[in-house]
């Protein structure tokens, strides 16, 4: 098992007393374990957690007017070794999908497949069914997007980046989703933290990471457009049909983020 010190400091400048909803706190519906949490703010919030659609972990306070911050931080015990992978998992049909995977197959506020279908089913159409298929989606998306801080905005489909081929780690996200489902695959957004381990430098600032979970066989299996490799110390926040349904954080107001740093390092 590996120790990865995980956790994120939030700055905000509000006119008035802004109610927020984070999700930052790991999920506990994975092979993770969490110690040493801890929850700060300054000046102090009262803050209230709840499940949200998708069992999700969120956190609620107010922020007050004027500046504060809150941070959060914790432990994660993860397994010592990168996700699974089958390059012999099958897809299936739509009609024997299970019940609760039909969601994601559908589009969603950033994941357009019936936009893409037509290139979806162009480009992996006549490719046999199955892990190989969904990962030569990944590898299209992985060299179709150059990776782009501040290249989108909280309106960006994924329509807007295959055109544009550029964004983040969500952007590839929702392009590799959109194309999965245009093909009946059911897949959906992951949000988390990602270290950097063994090697596996990112010349980019630390920041919150998206990858996806797609339905072959009788399970979800983790795939990375961004990445596009296996990797090690994966901590996840949430899931959901997109980046809408597992925002870091939801403002009811307009207060100003000064300042967000994200930590995803391995325990000394």
């Amino acid at each position: 098992m590996r120790r990865i010190r995980v956790g994120c400091d939030f700055t905000y400048l509000a006119e008035v007393d802004t109610p927020v909803i984070f999700q930052v706190q790991p999920s506990d519906a994975t092979d993770v374990t969490i110690e040493n949490e801890r929850w700060t703010s300054n000046p102090s919030l009262s803050v209230r957690t709840y499940a949200d659609l998708y069992g999700n972990p969120c956190t609620r306070a107010i922020l007050p007017a004027g500046r504060s911050s809150f941070s959060y931080d914790a432990v994660a015990v993860v397994p010592d070794g990168t996700e699974d992978v089958d390059l012999d998992a099958p897809e299936i049909l739509p009609d024997a999908l299970p019940d609760a995977t039909l969601l994601y197959i559908l589009p969603s506020r950033y994941c357009l497949p019936d936009v893409l279908g037509d290139e979806a089913w162009s480009r992996f159409g006549g490719m046999p069914p199955g892990y190989r298929r969904v990962q030569a989606i990944c590898q299209h998306v992985h060299d179709h997007l150059e990776f782009q801080y501040g290249s989108t905005t909280a309106w960006t489909t994924a329509a807007d980046v295959n055109q544009t081929r550029l964004g983040v780690c969500r952007d590839f996200t929702h392009l590799a989703i959109s194309f999965c489902r245009a093909l009946n695959i059911p897949a959906r957004y992951v949000f988390g933290y990602l270290p950097d381990l063994e090697g596996e430098r990112d010349p980019f600032i630390m920041d919150f990471a998206a990858w996806m979970e797609v339905w072959l066989g009788d399970r979800w299996w983790t795939f990375d457009p961004r990445n596009n490799t296996p990797r090690m110390g994966r901590v996840l926040i949430g899931r959901g049909r997109d980046a809408s349904d597992v925002a870091m954080a939801t403002t009811f107001g307009g207060p100003l983020l000064e300042e967000m740093v994200v930590r995803a390092e391995e325990a000394e």
